[in-house]
């Protein structure tokens, strides 16, 4: 099954982001093609070309008696992964109780081991379902050459992509174990990865020719492929003419485009594909013009109250306090609108030049999220001000400008301090979605209401309501197999139950109990399987590239109408992270050690990166002791994309939504949904893009 959760982002946000409606345009040479299995290639066969970094696709495609859903991404500039649902149209799902295509799940990876020159092609090496059953798994090296408009590829496949049997594994001769390849994996562990089966058995050679037409639109294709279509998986051979297959590719928009071919000799294809750049995304924004530079006054007019407001709709400041001890005055507060603290300090700079007195010479900006201060920048009033004028300053500016995280308690007189109690709210729809299992598809259309009351500047309740608008929740009824605890897989029965459901409502505290040293504890109904008490505790040096954290918790297992009403079951919960920025390709690894809501016992490994754009794009992997009752999947593993809706909306805002793909739901490796976490808390402990965000703040 696969889980996607959209909060607060309404439904239409995602799809856009699909149908790459907001996509830079790119030429067929700029961005290659899909193939049949999603990945770049021709129709049957994949190629060595890397579409851009970023690069994000959406590939429908059938081909009888097969219909494959490809969702594939580029993480990196070397680097290609995606996932497959295959739907196999004359083979029952047998855990089906009526009559449904059966579908099989499957992972990719493509890695370019050679960019191409002028005169050497450019070279890949692949992998194709790599976990679940194995059903379609190959493997392949491939090279692919460009002459003016002909993109030529040669490669070498095993697998399904080898089972014409061309010649003998070249790798058997150097070790025996290649020259034979296990059969597909099958029974109650399927998914895991048999690393044993990679480049083995027979071999075959593929290739083929894309010709850029005339006109830009469209492409032909022209592919040899390596597969005999005798070997098919649950014995579906079909019947094959021809190693030859002839398509095109026609694009109908920047992000939209056609595939149809005619393969094995006598089967029409058909696909059609929807991209977007999550690398690029961006929006023109209507945000009010930073405030013009005045001549300062002798002495200030002493209307904190109207300068609170200005930072706040201005330089999207939430004020907590104004200090002055003697020449510096310090703005301690929290970034609420633009993601880029330097665009807050720099509109900041402007209002408070033009409503202090001249004596003033620092302006001193000490953020803090939560109550929890995380750092703070400095800047030279006459410095930033020049800059501001003129360009030939903005070097003595950026010299003068300094961060620290080493937040000794504030000093100095308080000019202005806001009250940090408070209500707000926010009211959107959410969509819950399951993908891949035996009951088809299933989701649930939500309103879904947000409220929070600041209590303190480190203290607040939160609370979040959903009322179902629309579901095909009557066709739920396929619960795994499962001999651990059922500590997930009743997840249906949660969205089922009731129309209007109290997925949240919680009291947070939090506190910096030391230089580096941040704590958190909170309690309540946690997330909408769980209620609970819990704590954690982070470890994180200003603008360091690690970091490690604790968390403990006591939960209990909610009544399915999720009103306030609890179940049997509890348990502990918590683990034990590390957090490495690598500075590889803005990747961030984390590995968290520790102890389930089964009781299974393992670790967590998850990586991903952050583009330019805000987006953040990664994927994890669990594995347990849970050993033979983890059931199907024998690891949990999925993927998930991090949306910063600045990218999106008109008017700056600090805001994400998130997307998570996840094969299965299972109750082996199951984590905590944690609505709030320490290291998202602290992000402004990382220095991250800020010189990048000061030259654009200052066009």
């Amino acid at each position: 099954m696969m889980h996607t959760l959209f909060r607060p982002a309404p439904p239409l946000l995602s799809l856009a982001l699909v149908l790459g409606l907001v996509a830079p345009a790119k030429s067929h040479a700029a961005t290659p093609g899909r193939s049949d299995f999603g990945d770049t290639g021709l129709m049957q066969i994949p190629t060595a070309r890397m579409p851009p970094l970023g690069h994000a696709a959406l590939t429908l495609s059938r081909t009888a008696p097969y219909r494959r859903y490809n969702l594939f991404f580029q993480p990196t500039n070397w680097l290609e992964a995606g996932f497959r649902y295959v739907e196999i149209e004359n083979r029952q799902y047998l855990a089906a109780d009526e009559d449904r295509n059966n579908l099989d799940k499957g992972l990719d990876f493509k890695l370019r081991l050679l960019e191409e020159t002028r005169f050497r092609p450019q070279l890949a090496v692949g992998v194709r379902d790599l976990a679940g059953t194995g059903l379609f798994g190959a493997e392949y090296l491939v090279a692919s050459k460009r002459w003016h408009d002909l993109d030529v590829t040669l490669g070498l496949g095993w697998g399904y992509l080898g089972n014409q049997s061309d010649f003998a594994n070249p790798l058997g001769r150097v070790f025996d174990r290649f020259e034979t390849r296990g059969g597909f994996q099958s029974g109650g562990d399927g998914g895991s990865v048999s690393v044993s089966r990679l480049f083995s058995g027979s071999t075959a050679l593929f290739g083929g020719i894309e010709y850029q037409t005339p006109w830009e639109p469209l492409a032909l294709q022209l592919e040899f492929e390596g597969n005999d279509y005798q070997q098919e998986p649950q014995r579906n051979d079909q019947v094959h003419d021809s190693r030859f297959n002839f398509g095109a590719r026609l694009r109908l928009t920047d992000n939209i485009e056609l595939q149809a071919g005619w393969e094995r000799g006598n089967t029409a294809m058909l696909g059609v594909s929807f991209a977007a750049n999550l690398a690029t995304l961006s929006q023109a924004k209507r945000d009010p013009r930073p405030a013009r530079l005045t001549t300062p006054p002798t002495e200030p007019d002493g209307d904190w109250q109207g300068l609170n407001r200005a930072l706040k709709d201005n330089a999207g400041i939430r004020v907590h306090r104004l200090r002055q001890a003697g020449d510096e005055v310090t703005v301690e507060g929290e970034p609420i609108r633009y993601p880029s603290l330097a665009e807050s300090e720099l509109r900041a700079g402007r209002l408070l030049h033009n409503r202090l007195g001249r004596e003033v010479e620092t302006f001193r900006f000490r953020w803090q999220q939560r109550g929890m201060p995380l750092r703070e920048s400095v800047h030279d009033r006459q410095a930033l001000t020049d800059a501001v004028r003129s360009a030939a300053h903005r070097v003595d500016h950026r010299h003068g400008i300094y961060a620290h995280g080493a937040l000794t308690p504030a000093r100095g007189k308080v000019l202005f301090e806001n009250n940090p109690r408070g209500l707000s709210y926010s009211l959107g729809p959410m969509l819950e979605q399951n993908f891949g299992g035996p009951d088809g598809y299933l989701y649930r259309i939500s309103a879904n209401l947000d409220a929070e009351y600041r209590s303190s500047e480190n203290g607040w309740v939160s609370g979040s309501v959903a009322y179902g608008l629309a579901d095909n929740l009557e066709n739920y009824d396929y619960i795994a197999d499962s001999d651990l605890p059922r500590v997930r897989t009743h997840i249906g029965d949660y969205l089922a139950e009731t129309e209007l459901g109290l997925t949240n409502l919680q009291y947070t505290h939090t506190a910096r109990v030391a230089d580096d040293w941040y704590a958190m504890g909170y309690g309540g109904v946690l997330e909408t399987m769980y209620a609970g008490v819990g704590g954690e505790v982070l470890y994180r040096p200003f603008d360091s590239d690690l970091a490690i954290g604790l968390d403990l918790n006591w939960v209990r297992q909610r009544a399915f109408d999720q009103g306030f009403g609890l179940r049997d079951y509890s348990t502990w919960t918590g683990h034990l992270s590390g957090y490495w920025q690598t500075g590889i390709e803005d990747t961030l690894a984390k590995v968290s050690v520790g102890r389930y809501l089964a009781g299974d016992l393992g670790a967590t490994f998850d990586l991903s990166r952050e583009f330019a754009s805000g987006v953040r794009l990664g994927g994890w992997a669990t594995f347990t002791d849970a050993g033979s009752d983890y059931g199907e999947g024998s690891f949990d593993k999925g993927i998930y994309v991090s949306l910063p809706l600045n990218a999106f909306f008109v008017n700056s805002t600090r805001q994400r939504a998130n997307i998570a793909w996840q094969p299965l739901t299972r109750d082996g490796g199951a984590r905590l949904g944690r609505r709030f976490g320490l290291y998202g808390l602290t992000r402004e402990r990382d220095m991250a893009r800020y010189w990048e965000d000061y030259d654009a703040a200052l066009p």
